[in-house]
């Protein structure tokens, strides 16, 4: 469509994850139009992220040490990893303030379409984790999709037979939402995660 440079920008804005091509040529244009010194600061952004953020040696998260500060700091409790398949997982669940435990950052999910299999996840160093005896309990937190729902199965099978807890995150209806519009699985995981109720 375009010649040269502008061209370019606007093929490899594309290939970015959810940036179809008039994201691409929306972005290309503002970066063009955009002051120098701005543009300059999201080219050293872009550097300095390849350059210094590395994966946590221990959970896989991202860091900027060989450790992140999850996995260094001490009050987290060193008995309970949340499994997880993203490093953004984790910032969602750091958000809700609710887990006191460590992560565990498989980098993806089971998925053969794709040629995703449990040896290209971290899933051996999730094992070497768990051989200390240290860890008592095990969250999946894998998304509520085929292939998340997969690699928790897998999972499951690995860990139960060691004699830990292990459990998944309940899923169910979201707040604000109408039960006419949930599918049929979300309602029936629903139904299964339901809790009892005190006065």
């Amino acid at each position: 469509m375009y010649e040269g440079a502008i061209q370019d920008l606007v093929d490899e804005l594309g290939r970015l994850p959810g940036v179809g091509p008039k994201s691409a040529q929306r972005i290309a244009f503002h970066i063009l139009a955009a002051d120098p010194a701005d543009v300059r600061r999201l080219a050293d952004a872009l550097t300095e992220v390849k350059a210094r953020v590395q994966f946590c040696e221990i959970c896989g998260n991202v860091a900027q040490e060989p450790q992140c500060r999850i996995c260094r700091d001490p009050r987290r409790l060193p008995t309970t990893i949340c499994v997880v398949e993203e490093a953004k997982d984790v910032v969602a669940i750091e958000r809700t303030r609710e887990f006191r435990g460590r992560y565990h950052v498989l980098g993806g999910a089971i998925n053969p379409i794709a040629g995703v299999g449990p040896d290209d996840l971290r899933i051996a160093q999730l094992m070497t984790r768990l051989a200390d005896g240290t860890v008592t309990e095990v969250i999946l937190a894998t998304d509520p999709n085929v292939e998340g729902e997969a690699t928790a199965t897998y999972l499951a099978r690995l860990l139960v037979p060691m004699g830990l807890t292990v459990s998944r995150l309940a899923s169910g209806l979201p707040v604000g939402g109408d039960l006419e519009y949930a599918d049929e699985v979300t309602l029936g995981r629903a139904f299964e995660g339901r809790r009892r109720l005190s006065a």
